[in-house]
């Protein structure tokens, strides 16, 4: 009994609460295009800025490391023999050099596969919306 009386106040009961008789409307297809335009462009801004940052950490680090392996080559000399009769300081910079020269290398390595993925990215975001144009300072 409760149920049917329940039943019965629903319908006045919902037209009441909000309103009146409301019937559903959706966003104009212009709003909705413009929403979705706005979600690939912000995502497309993230993948954009971590590729410039990691392109430009690549590039200080590959510098940074070819001038400690000038430096390194510096302390080796040329003689045939000369690690035989180096000094001791020049021991301990030349291990510091290859200590750095390693990590900097290993850096690189990890910058040059994140490159990649961040093009991935980039390239699989513009092939599954063909519809967006990046602005004109992002095409390259």
């Amino acid at each position: 009994m409760f149920q049917l009386f329940l039943r019965a106040r629903t319908p006045n009961f919902l037209k009441d609460r909000f309103g009146g008789e409301q019937t559903f409307r959706a966003r104009s297809p212009e709003r909705d295009a413009e929403t979705d335009r706005t979600r690939i462009e912000a995502i497309m801004a993230a993948i954009e800025n971590a590729l410039q940052a990691a392109e430009r950490e690549q590039s200080g680090l590959n510098r940074r490391v070819e001038d400690v392996l000038a430096r390194a080559a510096v302390t080796i000399g040329n003689g045939d023999d000369e690690y035989l009769e180096r000094e001791a300081l020049d021991n301990h910079h030349q291990d510091l050099f290859d200590k750095e020269i390693l990590n900097g290398q290993r850096r690189l390595k990890e910058l040059t596969a994140s490159i990649a993925h961040f093009k991935f990215l980039k390239a699989a975001m513009l092939s599954r919306f063909p519809e967006y144009r990046p602005p004109a300072s992002q095409t390259n």
